[in-house]
């Protein structure tokens, strides 16, 4: 259902969607394409927005975060792709199926709509099966 989204001034938002397809975010300025599943979008909080959809129903992952106090970053690996990892905290979400996350030398089975906390590792996250989205946040430098 099309509808506004909240404002979250001063806070940064990404959004990816895991399940259907057809997100438009309508901005005073243009559109937000998140049309297509697994592909990221980056927008502030402030932005004004009413979301369309185009397809039917869609299921998301949101990050959000008080920009003034961390730096967030949502990435989505597939098989073979890595992602280095510092400090901060990381969630790993399998949204479907199952997949692989190998972390430094250690390996993590992740079952459908199944996730993972890591904390403060300073190493690379290679998917060796699947698909994972990767959220992270770390703190802004005082």
């Amino acid at each position: 259902m099309a509808g506004p989204f909240s404002d979250y001034s001063g806070f940064d938002r990404l959004q990816v969607v895991v399940t259907g397809s057809g997100l438009v975010l309508q901005t005073p300025t243009g559109e937000i394409d998140v049309r297509r599943p697994f592909r990221p979008v980056r927008f502030t909080g402030e932005t004004p927005i009413v979301s369309r959809l185009e397809a039917g129903p869609v299921e998301v992952v949101n990050l959000l975060g008080d920009r003034s106090r961390v730096r967030l970053d949502l990435t989505v690996l597939e098989a073979g792709r890595t992602q280095h990892l510092g400090p901060g905290i990381h969630i790993a979400y399998c949204p479907g199926g199952q997949a692989i996350l190998r972390l430094i030398d250690k390996t993590h089975d992740l079952q459908a709509d199944g996730g993972l906390r890591i904390e403060d590792i300073d190493g690379a996250a290679t998917c060796s099966a699947g698909l994972i989205v990767l959220g992270s946040v770390s703190c802004v430098s005082q």
